[in-house]
């Protein structure tokens, strides 16, 4: 008998959490909607016992059943009102996913705690270096150049104190000068990742684990270089062939997964408690530097950027190819190019191998699409036959057609020193604004180009001043576009300590004839254009004069007009339609309760208990509880957030 007691009340309990769910029009947890019915079912009956008390027994001389059942269905009512008052205010309270379950909050604890530990000791660090007060969005603002200096070192120091991740945080800051004043720039690109050798034994086993013990002929214990992700040995393979490994130091992976969550969480705290994080946009920065990071990680990732590069065609520049059977996610294989230090290059040397390099970046970036983000002199070799290579291809930036094209415009209209011409490309590679000043734009972009589109100009300070003019217009500079300025202006210091004072936009203008040239002179370039453009002009060129025509006519006889579609969107129609559902359920609430109230007032009427409730009292109490109902339903819409 228990047993079939239990069956029915689980499945009242169930039937209650169904019939709450449909009526609100919202979907809830199973566990959140199932506590609910079950709190409904065990006060049940203290709710019901006092309603049905007031009405007293029906009274079997007037229409006998009738008022038993307006009763009985008010308490029905009443019932299915509780799982739905406390579904709405948990909604109000506590939204869905708020608070974790049991075995998420069990799996996260662990990491919790390692997290703590680290929160801590970076706090520590923080407020050693004297950044305490600017983590709390309470720093002295500093305007003269001395105090931003001393800013600027202590967050280098507290940078470099942090570990890998920070590091490399401080790294691609020091490239971002569209954010960060000068003094910051000049500091951060200071940061040094080099650090002490990994122990062979732990290097010999990563190369077991990705690869098998007998991947290579031998492998030089000795490495070439050690940094703060991985470290460089040479190898040869059995087919006698001589390549460099690239291996991912031990563990890497776990720490800087551990910083990058909480560099996520600081730039958000920063976001939202400091004027100058929300300023920058700190959550967007942190998100791209983890995106930029974990590809860091991953060397396949690598090996593709290497591909991609040498597939694009070299030139006079030459670049190590990867093995792709022996790529892993964290072991890279690729040639080994001979030779030495960019730096011990002659002063004969010097101007080629600096025309070189920048003819081959700019044919990257502007031809080809594909480019090397990072050409600093570490990641440059001068050859054994007076060439240079170019490696370590972790940080490679990516254009479509349009970019390129919009690029090539710029740079085109900067080269005529035609600022109206220089403003239109510049807004087509940057996304514009919603609201803009072009013609000031124009003027500003006129003086810079007096001031620096001059021979022996210092193209450092040039690309500075652009960055400065697209911060003060509000104008924000997509990541793939500031990877391209990163590498110029990183390619700018490149070439003068390949060639002292090497002509930039002297050699960038004749690289731009150049290619033009070979544009214009490629067999059947010009024509294949041209052809090209009339035939996609040609269909409509045909349609225009008949269209002209009509339009005219139209015009003359007065029948001229234009046809509109509202909402041909369908997210519109239904946003207006959910609009439109929640006012006609407000309307008809406040009308249910409005009419209850009214007959609730009314003298008279046939009595259905002995307690002396009339029918019209007994239909007002269930409009009151109907309007309930219908309020819920509009409140729980109102109180449920977003999800994203």
């Amino acid at each position: 008998m228990g047993l079939i007691v239990s069956f029915f009340a689980l499945l009242t309990i169930i039937a209650l959490a169904v019939v709450a769910q449909r009526l609100l029009g919202v979907r809830f947890g199973a566990v959140r909607t199932f506590l609910a019915a079950l709190l409904a079912f065990s006060i049940a009956q203290p709710v019901l016992t006092p309603i049905f008390s007031l009405f007293g027994k029906p009274d079997t001389d007037q229409a006998p059943g009738v008022g038993a059942v307006w009763v009985l269905l008010l308490g029905v009512m009443c019932v299915v009102l509780i799982p739905m008052i406390v579904l709405v205010i948990a909604e109000a309270l506590i939204p869905p996913g708020s608070i974790p379950g049991p075995v998420e909050f069990l799996r996260s604890l662990r990491g919790r705690i390692s997290r703590a530990r680290r929160y801590s000791q970076i706090t520590r660090i923080a407020f050693r270096h004297g950044l305490g007060p600017y983590l709390r969005g309470r720093g002295d603002r500093v305007d003269d150049r001395s105090g931003k200096v001393r800013l600027a070192v202590s967050l280098r120091e507290a940078l470099d104190d942090g570990g890998v991740t920070f590091v490399k945080l401080g790294q691609v800051l020091s490239t971002r000068r569209d954010l960060l004043p000068q003094e910051f720039v000049e500091e951060l690109g200071k940061l040094q990742d080099q650090v002490a050798p990994v122990p062979w034994q732990e290097i010999e086993a990563v190369l077991r684990q990705e690869l098998g013990a007998d991947a290579f002929a031998s492998v030089d214990r000795t490495p070439l270089a050690a940094a703060s992700i991985a470290q460089v040995h040479t190898a040869r393979l059995h087919s006698g062939e001589e390549v460099v490994v690239k291996v991912q130091r031990p563990g890497i992976g776990r720490v800087v997964a551990k910083d990058l969550d909480i560099v996520r969480r600081l730039a958000a705290t920063l976001e939202s408690r400091t004027r100058w994080g929300s300023t920058l946009g700190m959550r967007d920065l942190a998100e791209g530097f983890a995106v930029a990071i974990r590809e860091e990680l991953d060397f396949r990732v690598e090996a593709g950027n290497m591909a991609a590069v040498s597939a694009s065609g070299a030139g006079a520049v030459t670049y190590p190819s990867p093995v792709p059977a022996l790529c892993t996610e964290r072991v890279l294989v690729m040639t080994r190019l001979s030779g030495r230090a960019v730096i011990n290059a002659t002063r004969e040397q010097g101007p080629g191998l600096a025309r070189d390099l920048l003819d081959c970046l700019l044919r990257q970036i502007l031809l080809e699409g594909v480019f090397h983000a990072d050409p600093h002199p570490g990641n440059l070799l001068l050859l054994q036959d007076g060439t240079l290579g170019l490696l370590d291809f972790g940080s490679v930036g990516r254009l479509d057609a349009s970019v390129r094209s919009a690029l090539q415009r710029f740079l085109l209209a900067m080269n005529r020193q035609d600022p109206l011409a220089v403003t239109d490309a510049l807004l087509e590679v940057v996304p514009r604004p919603e609201e803009i000043d072009e013609a000031a734009l124009e003027r500003a972009l006129g003086q810079f180009m007096a001031r620096h589109l001059a021979p022996g100009t210092d193209s450092v300070q040039m690309f500075t001043d652009l960055f400065r003019i697209v911060s003060e217009y509000g104008l924000s500079i997509p990541p793939e576009v500031a990877a391209v300025f990163r590498a110029l202006a990183t390619l700018e210091g490149t070439l003068v300590s390949l060639s002292p004072g090497f002509n930039l936009i002297g050699e960038a203008r004749a690289f731009g004839e150049r290619a033009l040239t070979e544009q214009l002179t490629a067999a059947g370039g010009v024509k294949e254009a041209v052809s090209q453009e009339v035939a996609a002009l040609l269909p409509m060129l045909r349609r225009l004069p008949r269209r002209v025509e009509r339009i005219a006519s139209a015009a003359e006889h007065g029948r001229f007009s234009m046809n509109v579609r509202l909402l041909a969107d369908e997210r519109d129609r239904g946003y207006l339609t959910g609009l439109v559902h929640q006012v006609l359920l407000t309307v008809l609430g406040a009308t249910s309760g409005l009419m209850g109230v009214l007959l609730l007032s009314i003298e008279g009427g046939p009595v259905l208990t002995t307690a002396g409730t009339t029918l019209y009292q007994l239909i007002g109490y269930n409009l009151l509880v109907i309007a309930a109902i219908l309020a819920l339903r509009v409140l729980v819409v109102v109180f449920r957030r977003p999800r994203t």
